[in-house]
């Protein structure tokens, strides 16, 4: 079976400039990326509700801040998507991904699943550890988030991911943790209402495991609230998912280390632009750790298709730049589609993402090596060009790395490219290339509608 989803990563309408030293940006004032960037919040909702219309199964969305390169803004994704599941009924909503340590995580776990009570149950949580200094430093500084700090931000991460599955699951739940204490255990709370709710004999927990009775505090005035000794021990957090036991959580995965951990805790992995046989090696890589972990999933479910499970919905998703041209405008397309690419990556390149495209047969590149649009092509990472060449080379990346089921998620954004033109391309993505590839796969996964009809 196949399954289809579009990626947005907030990339600037303004138009592509080479500057004097070659490096691609957007060409724009300030005043005007910031006038870009409000633009680029309305392209997602409006996006978000076509993609559901052309039959697109969910929309992702990823999380970035203070950009004005151009190359991506997305600085609330939930947010963002709430107004789209306002006005969808069957479309899933995903994060690729939030970056979680960049927010504490009971707030997360709260906006999360508030989005998927107002959406009928139809998130899909991307959870990422983020590593861009200019965001992880401004943002992520209290919670102990800096990649620049690898095993800091591991356990970090791993800790925020522990923590939200507790407000998920967990009618009633206490953390103890290295960045976190939950809640803490000096917290004031002699109320009586919460005294007399915990009393009443229907309520699954116990008074005293919620709070600890002391006595009046001696040196203190106030309301009853606080002028006491009695602590409170566990919380409740509200609302709780309409999925059970909770949103499928999602990871973008680049390194073996990463991928392990993933699939050892039930975790499902994006890749985005690696060639097809370091791809191939990367699913295989994950497999073998699921297995050897005993197939962990949320479910309990077992053993799930190489790949990807549309059953289970459990494996990897994978992603490539796309851009169908039309006859007699080849050209063009393909050299405005080429400095796009080449925004994204004088932007992610000096990150070393450039060393993620090598394919397994050539070293890992040199971190200062330009990658260029022929070279994003030319690795089949970037699939621009005829009708029938996506097909191909999309079929091709299913038969290579050896899909079962196949979720595959389009990146139609470029730089330099109007809100209407992306639209253009999901649009005949979804008449020209979806059906022939649905046939290849076995058919499309169909969605059920299960959003909430607001109107009274």
């Amino acid at each position: 079976m196949f399954e289809i989803g579009v990626f947005h990563n907030g990339a600037s309408h303004l138009p592509v400039v080479i500057t004097k030293d070659g490096v691609a940006v957007n060409d724009g004032s300030l005043a005007e990326v910031h006038a870009a960037a409000q633009q680029v919040l309305v392209n997602q909702v409006r996006q978000g509700i076509l993609a559901e219309k052309l039959g697109y199964q969910s929309f992702w969305l990823t999380e970035h801040h203070f950009q004005p390169e151009g190359a991506e803004m997305s600085p609330n994704p939930l947010f963002t998507q709430m107004a789209i599941a306002a006005q969808t009924k069957r479309i899933r909503l995903g994060q690729c991904a939030n970056i979680v340590v960049w927010h504490h995580p009971v707030r997360l776990a709260e906006q999360i699943a508030q989005l998927d009570v107002i959406s009928g149950g139809r998130v899909e949580c991307g959870m990422g550890r983020g590593y861009q200094p200019r965001e992880n430093e401004t943002l992520g500084r209290p919670y102990g988030s800096t990649i620049q700090d690898q095993e800091r931000n591991r356990k970090a991460f791993e800790e925020v991911v522990s923590i939200v599955r507790k407000c998920w699951t967990e009618p009633s739940f206490v953390h103890r943790g290295e960045n976190f204490s939950i809640p803490p255990s000096y917290t004031k709370w002699n109320h009586k209402q919460t005294i007399a709710y915990f009393q009443m004999d229907k309520v699954e927990r116990r008074l005293e495991d919620i709070i600890a009775i002391g006595a009046p505090d001696m040196y203190s005035a106030g309301n009853p609230v606080q002028a006491t000794t009695t602590t409170l021990k566990e919380l409740q957090v509200f609302p709780q998912p309409v999925q059970k036991p909770h949103p499928q959580i999602w990871e973008p995965l680049t390194s073996g280390r990463s991928i392990k951990w993933a699939a050892e805790h039930g975790i499902n992995g994006v890749f985005i632009v690696e060639p097809n046989d370091r791809m191939k090696r990367n699913i295989d890589l994950y497999y073998e750790a699921a297995e050897k972990a005993g197939w962990p999933d949320m479910l309990n479910r077992g053993k799930f298709k190489y790949g990807w499970d549309a059953q289970k919905r459990r494996g990897i998703m994978t992603s490539r730049y796309i851009h169908v041209t039309t006859p007699g405008k080849e050209k063009q397309a393909l050299d405005r589609a080429a400095r796009a690419m080449e925004l994204q990556f004088d932007y992610y390149g000096p990150f070393g993402f450039g060393a993620v495209v090598a394919r397994l047969d050539e070293p890992m590149f040199d971190l200062n090596r330009k990658v260029t649009a022929d070279m994003l092509r030319e690795r089949e990472i970037a699939i621009q060009g005829s009708k029938q060449f996506v097909i191909d080379k999309i079929m091709k990346m299913k038969q290579e790395i050896g899909y079962d089921d196949f979720h595959f998620l389009g990146w139609f954004e470029l730089g330099g490219f109007e809100g209407r033109e992306i639209e253009d391309q999901m649009q005949l993505f979804a008449e020209e290339v979806m059906p022939v590839i649905a046939a290849e796969c076995g058919g499309k996964v169909e969605l059920p509608a299960c959003g909430i009809n607001y109107v009274a």
